[in-house]
Formats: C-alpha cells, structure tokens, sequence
C-alpha cells in the first residue's frame, strides 16, 4: 500500500468534492439471482457465505476502482483486496474476520474456514491491515428487504449487507445493499460491480 497523489489519479475530482462531505457514503440495492450459487454450494458441500466473499473478492478484483479508498484524509492504493466476514464467536458476541482474496478458490475456501474458525474460538479479530478490505454482514437467518451501513467517520471501506435467501420455484433471489464513499467510486463504478458481481455468480 502506498499513498498516491489524487490529482494524479482518475478520482481527483470526487476527492476535491466528497473527502470532507459531512455523509459521503452512498448505498445501491440489487436484487441478485444466487440459484447457480445455491446449487454449487449444495452440490460441492461449501458454504453459501465463502462462496459469496468469493464472488464479492473476484468482481472487486477486476475493478481498479478498489484498490483505492481514502484514508485518514489521504488516498490511498493498495496491492491486494481481502474480504472481510462477520463471524459469531463462542461468547455469542460477533468477531470481525479479513480473508485475503485467492483468484483461487479452493485457497480462497481454506482460508476463509480457517480465519473465520480462530476468530469464532479465540472471539479475536483477524485484521489484515495492508490490504483494501470490503466488509460484508450476513444476516442468514432473517428476511431483510436492504440495510444501510453505519457511516462511522473512521472506516470508509466498501461494505455490503444481505440476509437471508429467497426461494422461488425455479429461481433463488437475494437481496444486497452496496454501500461505497463517493470519493473511491462513482454511482456507475458501483452499478458495474454488481452486475459483474451477478455475472461471477451465475459463472460460477
């Protein structure tokens, strides 16, 4: 990682505009069609979420977009993207887990059940620090219609929030909110995740 100059990137107009906004984040819904994920995660024994972050990790990858976000004030770039999982740990609190995004996925899967386990055992958080993290918050359990992110003023990362799945009779469908500081993306970067996002799905 490495601060860059944002007059000498393709953001420097939206860092002059919204680095000091008072609300700089902004949140996108999309309703995606996860039947070819729940089929591999079903068939291959792996689990929706893993496979979720992975999707989320192979679509940010090729957006270059992601490798920067602002940071205390400044711009920042960054080598590497990790995805970042919410795990209940076993004092029935939540822990906070980074998992470093491998083009690979079985790496990705091994990764993901071992960082994810430490931090639920040892209720720890697994930080990585170096790299340029998108969050995610799974709330599996229930039936959420969309949920906007809490803007903290101290993590500007990229985070995405969905629930639980929604079955049809041909068609899987789950609900995700996207939410992103203007500084790092534009509205049609982050329409363009998604839709690379659905297209990683629906290849997977």
């Amino acid at each position: 990682m490495k601060e860059v100059n944002p007059k000498e990137t393709s953001r420097a107009y939206a860092f002059e505009m919204w680095m000091n906004a008072p609300m700089p984040m902004v949140t996108f819904f999309k309703t995606l069609d996860v039947t070819r994920l729940l089929k591999v995660s079903r068939r291959r024994g792996l689990k929706f979420n893993m496979l979720m972050c992975w999707c989320i990790g192979r679509a940010a990858s090729q957006a270059k977009e992601f490798r920067m976000l602002p940071v205390d004030g400044k711009l920042i770039e960054y080598d590497s993207i990790a995805v970042n999982a919410i795990v209940a740990n076993s004092q029935g609190e939540v822990s906070s887990c980074d998992v470093p995004f491998s083009d690979d996925l079985a790496a990705f899967n091994s990764d993901y059940l071992r960082l994810t386990r430490r931090a639920a055992e040892n209720c720890e958080n697994h930080d990585l620090p170096f790299s340029m993290v998108i969050g995610t918050s799974a709330l599996a359990q229930y039936e959420i219609d969309g949920a906007v992110g809490m803007y903290s003023g101290i993590f500007n990362n990229p985070f995405m929030i969905w629930g639980r799945y929604r079955k049809r009779l041909f068609k899987t469908t789950l609900t995700v909110s996207f939410q992103f500081h203007h500084t790092q993306m534009d509205g049609a970067h982050a329409a363009r995740f998604l839709d690379s996002l659905q297209k990683e799905i629906s290849n997977l």
